[in-house]
């Protein structure tokens, strides 16, 4: 805010860039990290790019994007996490503040993957 606020657009839009990315990183992590802990990890690809194809078991979805459009739902997370008790608040827009705060429901099932229509290829 104090980038933006400085006329810094360049500084601000740079840090901003690098926060989306750092908040993806860590939730990724922290999925794997979940894998690992139920055992289900060995069948994690070795390649950045069958990383990027999801090629793991479980998918880990997030409200807002097309597999799970409704932001209200965030809501019930929430309710749930009291994510309040971190410094986490739900806007009425239903969006997490501080921006890049991030939230997810994560699916271990062998055939939970993005729009499954017919199970995993």
């Amino acid at each position: 805010a104090e980038l933006f606020a400085a006329d810094s657009y360049r500084d601000y839009l740079e840090l901003h860039g690098l926060s989306v990315q750092l908040a993806e990183a860590l939730a990724e992590y922290w999925h794997a990290r979940v894998r690992a802990e139920l055992g289900i990890s060995a069948g994690d690809p070795d390649s950045l790019e069958q990383m990027f194809r999801t090629e793991y078991q479980g998918c880990r979805y997030s409200l807002g994007y097309p597999a799970c459009p409704d932001l209200e739902d965030r809501a019930k997370i929430v309710e749930l996490l009291r994510p309040e008790r971190i410094g986490v608040q739900l806007s009425e827009e239903f969006q997490l503040h501080p921006e890049q705060s991030t939230d997810a429901i994560v699916i271990h099932h062998p055939e939970a993957s993005y729009f499954n229509a017919g199970g995993r290829p």
